[in-house]
């Protein structure tokens, strides 16, 4: 999944670490303030999502039982009108979208605010990669006219 014609691409590669997430939300508020997206909503959409499929990418990476560290990839492509991430992990199983999550758990929510948030979204199989790709597409709120 793309963007027709982005003006902006921006790649990063993690560990599958605890700390990932947090790192690929720095990551996306830099590129974003590089990018000149100064709504602040629409900003903190984007890393909300951005972490929640890093987080997601991470425990797919980390369940699986592998000789060689493995990455997880994320790309932030975008332009005036919209923002696509996307977050590869090694792990070929596709993302569950749970719509029942008890309150009191302590995960299981983030393809239900990423289905929330999200314009669209969906996974694929890279065939050159191998694993899968999560995205999601996140459109920049219209600007109201009085």
């Amino acid at each position: 999944m793309s963007i027709p014609r982005p003006f902006f691409t921006s790649h990063l590669e993690l560990g599958p670490l605890p700390s990932a997430a947090g790192s690929a939300r720095g990551h996306a508020r830099a590129v974003l303030q590089e990018w000149g997206f100064g709504d602040e909503d629409f900003s903190e959409t984007v890393h909300l999502l951005v972490s929640e499929l890093t987080t997601n990418a991470v425990s797919a990476t980390r369940i699986l039982d592998t000789p060689l560290p493995l990455s997880v990839r994320l790309w932030l492509q975008g332009n005036r009108k919209r923002v696509l991430v996307t977050v590869w992990d090694a792990n070929p199983n596709p993302p569950i979208l749970t719509k029942d999550v008890p309150t009191d758990a302590e995960n299981g929510r983030g393809l239900m605010l990423v289905d929330a948030l999200a314009a669209q979204w969906g996974w694929y199989k890279p065939p050159e990669l191998g694993g899968k790709c999560v995205w999601c597409e996140i459109a920049r709120p219209s600007p109201v006219r009085e």
